[in-house]
């Protein structure tokens, strides 16, 4: 069973050293991202083929949307032996609707996606 945290149970877990991993693709973080310093994108469509590079000596917490997508790609590490995973409930749309730091397109900021590693 995969673990689901409150968007604010999310940002204590973070705190502590968790890694949040958005797998939206790239022209979904650009738009609109949770605002997490160290956050790792892994879009889905490479999911499968890259999430063996994530470590399992930490807990993961995946998000995408609204929950769906990171949820799918959860399922995905448990089956391949990772134990310290967890879904974002409510996704970034969720994580903004209770008022966490989020980064948009515009704004003169650094891009969402520039803010992010990279698998």
């Amino acid at each position: 069973m995969i673990k689901v945290l409150s968007p604010q149970e999310a940002k204590v877990e973070l705190g502590k050293g968790a890694l949040l991993v958005d797998v939206r693709e790239l022209e979904e973080i650009e738009e609109f991202a949770c605002d997490v310093p160290g956050t790792l994108a892994m879009p889905l469509s490479v999911f499968s083929d890259k999430c063996d590079e994530l470590p399992k000596d930490r807990d993961l917490i995946l998000v995408c949307a609204g929950g769906g997508r990171s949820l799918y790609a959860a399922t995905l590490l448990t089956k391949l032996g990772y134990e310290r995973v967890a879904n974002l409930d409510g996704g970034v749309f969720m994580w903004n609707s209770v008022g966490l730091p989020v980064k948009k397109a515009g704004a003169g900021a650094e891009s969402s996606v520039n803010s992010c590693k990279l698998w």
